[in-house]
């Protein structure tokens, strides 16, 4: 419970017009873009320094008070939703690029900085860094490490998780531990913290810097849109890409509903009267980039494309890549609400699984815009609804519902990069066992033993099923965890 106290304490640590608690000024943090799911914390702080951050952390500990850290507020999958009458830690202020080594290929960054902002800063030493989501303008480091963020290039650069070195973290006690090494030859020693940490969703604490790996901007692009008569054959397009041993830096579907919507926001010229868009990018050195071209036409032909265009300019890709990552927001354009779901699916399963999409669509009668990273099977369907209705924001995440089951009856997992969050803790147990919930459980309290840290996020509750269901805990027995 926040005291009067409390409160001082806050306002001491982050004074004058950085500690907000009037109802107007808390307003703008009652939701990340997940808008379905809100809540009014106590207090929003806006630290300025690190050891503000760590200040505030301990005294939420000490007073068990719960706290959720917070970038750009672009989670769609409620992880930075408030706790409410808890406290916000918003990181935007910590946003300086501290360290840049074009030999080492490093960058040291504090979380509140853009993601763009660092290929910004070291495209002079023709560097960048490769994970791009879509809100890559907007969203923040902190929030990338937290959720795992990967982008329409994960296909071949991988994830977050693949790019950072080194991190200072303050956990949820208020212990600053550094986690890595600057040298990429340094990761294989000891324990990967890195990989707990990253993806924990807030869960684990708050990192202070984080070291990333920077990779060389690529000699020469070639960019392919093909248009096709139906998702399955998109989905299937992609599995052929696949088997032929070329491995693009990116692989992105959008169906005709994304499609309407990024040529109204965008005007990319995306092929007319497309029911989908399959976008194949190769980047890499010249020659080898020029052979794989020829091979990808010929694989593009043979499934089934009516019709090929190829971006022979920088200014024809950029303009095909806004429309891609603006689809989000775009679709907003064609509906009050929608619901945006993350799945995976092996992509072997691509075309089973957006066919039956199709289905449940037509069933449940809410419209879909599908816009996704295929080359791994990340789904993202836009459910469109209109939240004005009664019960209508209900029927549309009971759709988003069944795409999940789908995604892990097809041997594939509930998130990809969105995370877990708020909205889908409930499927949890449906992809993990007693035994791994278990094992969550027993790590979440051996790092957070007041649970302060983001809690009701990425688990179903607080406590374990053996713990519930069993009385003390096998770990609680041999003192590694405690409940108190």
């Amino acid at each position: 419970m926040l005291t009067s106290t409390f409160y001082t304490q806050l306002a001491e640590i982050c004074p004058g017009n950085r500690c907000l608690t009037r109802a107007v000024d808390l307003l703008p943090y009652e939701s990340d873009a997940l808008t379905a799911f809100r809540a009014t914390p106590g207090a929003v702080v806006l630290p300025e320094t690190e050891a503000e951050v760590i200040a505030l952390v301990r005294l939420c500990h000490q007073a068990g008070v719960p706290f959720v850290a917070r970038g750009s507020g672009t989670s769609l999958s409620g992880g930075s939703l408030p706790i409410q009458d808890g406290v916000v830690i918003a990181l935007n202020r910590l946003n300086a690029i501290l360290k840049i080594d074009p030999e080492q290929r490093t960058a040291v960054v504090q979380p509140g900085v853009i993601n763009l902002n660092i290929s910004k800063a070291v495209a002079k030493h023709n560097l960048y860094y490769a994970p791009d989501p879509s809100s890559q303008s907007i969203c923040t480091i902190g929030g990338n490490v937290a959720f795992n963020s990967g982008g329409a290039h994960c296909l071949k650069y991988g994830m977050t998780s693949n790019h950072v070195l080194a991190m200072r973290v303050v956990l949820p006690d208020g212990e600053v531990v550094e986690m890595g090494s600057e040298s990429v030859e340094g990761m294989g020693v000891g324990p990967d913290l890195i990989g707990m940490f990253i993806g924990s969703e807030g869960l684990f604490g708050i990192a202070l810097e984080i070291t990333v790996r920077l990779l060389p901007i690529p000699e020469q692009y070639r960019t392919v849109l093909a248009a096709y008569d139906s998702l399955e054959s998109a989905g299937n397009a992609v599995a052929a890409v696949v088997a032929s041993g070329l491995l693009p830096g990116a692989m992105e579907i959008m169906d005709k509903l994304a499609l309407k919507a990024a040529e109204t926001a965008v005007q990319a010229g995306y092929p007319a009267g497309a029911v989908a868009l399959l976008i194949v990018e190769l980047e890499g050195e010249a020659e080898q980039v020029e052979h794989e071209f020829a091979q990808l036409i010929d694989v593009i032909k043979a499934s089934g494309a009516y019709e090929i265009q190829v971006a022979e300019t920088a200014a024809q890709r950029a303009k095909i890549w806004k429309g891609r990552k603006g689809a989000f927001s775009s679709v907003g354009r064609l509906s009050p609400d929608y619901v945006v779901q993350d799945g995976v699916v092996p992509r072997s399963q691509l075309g089973k699984a957006l066919a039956e999409i199709e289905r449940l669509s037509a069933d449940y009668g809410l419209a879909v815009a599908n816009v996704f990273h295929a080359g791994d099977g990340n789904l993202h369907p836009l459910i469109l609804y209109d939240g004005r209705q009664p019960g209508a924001l209900e029927h549309a995440e009971a759709f988003a519902g069944e795409i999940l089951k789908l995604c892990i009856a097809l041997g594939g997992t509930i998130t990809g990069e969105h995370g877990v969050g708020m909205e889908k803790r409930a499927y949890m147990p449906l992809l993990f066992s007693e035994t791994d919930m278990d094992a969550m459980y027993a790590i979440r309290l051996a790092v957070d033993t007041k649970l302060v840290a983001n809690p009701g996020k990425k688990l179903p509750s607080d406590e374990a099923p053996a713990l519930k269901l069993h009385g003390m805990h096998p770990l609680e027995q041999a003192g590694i965890i405690s409940r108190e």
